[in-house]
């Protein structure tokens, strides 16, 4: 139904279901989500040997690492723009299931690590940015570039995409008046 309606592409998770979907409908394209783990080449290199055209790689890689994934994989490469960083690798996560019966690698993570333990916030990462890098993203051969924004008002969505749009549009990164737009959008006491 989902290839009858036109739908661009699926992200999915699980490599059972990449290869289910894949061999089921093989024109339909296929993104690696970041909870398929893809870190580096290799699994680049295994996405696309199931059947993916895309990868969204861990969010903790550092930019060298991206680049090699650009460089040497055999995908289009979509990374994290701006956003929550997970206390886990790469949202592979069991805390929120655990704790709240939702999980996190079903899209339904309720963050507990986002909590107050013991006086103070000792898993909460700070929230990602990279507005002010958005020249060395275009010129990085980065296909796609995703916001996290999962459970977020529409006012945040607003002004985030805003914000970027802007950005990409101009080919330039932002200024100190766009960061401080963004911060006041949502974060978690400034951005890493």
């Amino acid at each position: 139904e989902l290839e009858r309606m036109g739908v661009d592409a699926l992200i999915v998770a699980d490599v059972g279901a990449v290869r289910r979907i894949h061999g089921a409908y093989p024109g339909m394209e296929l993104h690696a989500s970041t909870q398929m783990s893809v870190h580096n080449v290799e699994g680049a290199r295994f996405a696309a040997a199931l059947g993916c055209c895309r990868v969204v790689p861990a969010r903790e890689l550092s930019k060298a690492e991206i680049a090699a994934i650009v460089d040497e994989g055999p995908c289009e490469v979509e990374v994290f723009l701006h956003g929550a960083l997970c206390v886990s690798h790469s949202g592979q996560c069991l805390f929120s299931s655990l704790v709240g019966g939702r999980s996190g690698n079903r899209g339904e993570c309720a963050q507990p690590c986002r909590l107050p333990y013991h006086g103070g916030y000792p898993l909460s990462l700070t929230d990602l940015s990279l507005a002010g890098h958005i020249e060395e993203l275009i010129s990085s051969g980065v296909a796609s570039l995703k916001i996290e924004g999962r459970m977020k008002s529409p006012d945040y969505v607003f002004t985030v995409t805003s914000v970027y749009r802007r950005l990409l549009d101009e080919g330039r990164s932002a200024d100190e008046k766009e960061k401080a737009i963004l911060a006041a959008a949502f974060s978690r006491g400034g951005f890493t």
